[in-house]
């Protein structure tokens, strides 16, 4: 057991490392952006004490590290700033908007972890057959294509032509759960499509590695059904990398949701970044660039403590 505390010691004093790292090159990003940041909010015709009163309330005539450690240290105490566009906190337009990438996100996750798992099984259980050509041909299909292409295809099928689905992705807090999840058809079913493929071709790879184990063959000599087999025996020996895939894709359809937002026109966070970028509010741009950057991290995070937890040959790689 302590060498399972040492390991995720390690684990999360490397993830801690690697988020100021992560810290350092937003902030260094923005730095490096062209032109004065006063005088692009302001315009040409701001006369010079303006642009000069206005870096002083944006800390800009400070030195780049002490504006580092102050920026660092107000995220800290959960101090997002005050987004330059609107004149609202920071924390109160990234909460709502982050909550609805959760919403998206935990949708597709849903649909697509017990989805791939199935797959996943089928796929090993018959082996070379014209099924599993078939998904294997399917799911490399959906992942070669990028996502705006599998959206604008389900827009054109399902909105267009059917008019099933709405093309545009707006929920809202007046909205019922059930209206909600219409609204997000057709963005979850694009972030299932992409996640799918990853999620099943290394359930599949897992459980074939496993059938080559000599207690494989032990039970299929006493005579136990393949499926049995597959089920009770070759898929729990292979959680370890099935649970990894599954956790990196769930950060995936968290952080990785930016087009597929924009395409959906719906209100996440990555929409909120796209628009801010648009807009050049730094102080939103480094609040969620940082926040996408933690949840990725932490799940990555979480991928390494339940591969260690559930994988003994890591716990003693001697």
């Amino acid at each position: 057991m302590s060498t399972i505390f040492v390991l995720v010691a390690k684990r999360l004093g490397l993830g801690l490392v690697t988020m100021i790292v992560i810290s350092v090159l937003i902030f260094v990003g923005v730095e490096a952006l062209p032109g004065d940041l006063a005088t692009a909010i302001l315009g040409q015709e701001a006369t010079p004490e303006t642009v000069a009163a206005f870096r002083r309330e944006l800390k800009l005539d400070l030195p780049p590290h002490v504006r580092y450690f102050a920026w660092l240290g107000d995220f800290l105490r959960g101090d997002l700033g005050t987004s330059l566009s609107n004149k609202r906190p920071v924390a109160e337009m990234i909460v709502w908007r982050f909550s609805n990438t959760i919403f998206l996100a935990a949708a597709a996750a849903v649909i697509a972890v017990p989805v791939s798992i199935i797959l996943g099984i089928l796929a090993a259980l018959y082996r070379n057959s014209l099924f599993d050509r078939t998904v294997s041909m399917a799911t490399l299909s959906t992942i070669s294509f990028p996502e705006f292409f599998i959206a604008y295809i389900l827009i054109a099928l399902l909105s267009v032509q059917l008019v099933i689905f709405p093309s545009i992705s707006n929920i809202n807090d007046q909205m019922s759960f059930w209206q909600k999840i219409h609204a997000i058809v057709l963005p979850c079913l694009t972030l299932t499509m992409i996640v799918v493929a990853h999620m099943m071709r290394q359930t599949r790879a897992a459980i074939i590695n496993i059938l080559a184990s000599p207690f494989i063959e032990m039970a299929r000599l006493k005579g136990i059904k393949r499926m049995r087999v597959i089920i009770l025996h070759a898929f729990p020996n292979a959680l370890s990398p099935v649970i990894n895939v599954v956790t990196i894709n769930l950060a995936f359809l968290v952080v990785g949701v930016v087009i597929v937002e924009v395409v959906f026109v719906y209100p996440g966070l990555g929409q909120l970044f796209v628009d801010s970028v648009a807009a050049r509010d730094i102080p939103v741009v480094q609040a969620s660039g940082l926040i996408f950057a933690a949840v990725y991290l932490g799940l990555n995070l979480l991928a390494d403590v339940l591969s260690i937890i559930t994988n003994p040959r890591l716990r003693n790689p001697k």
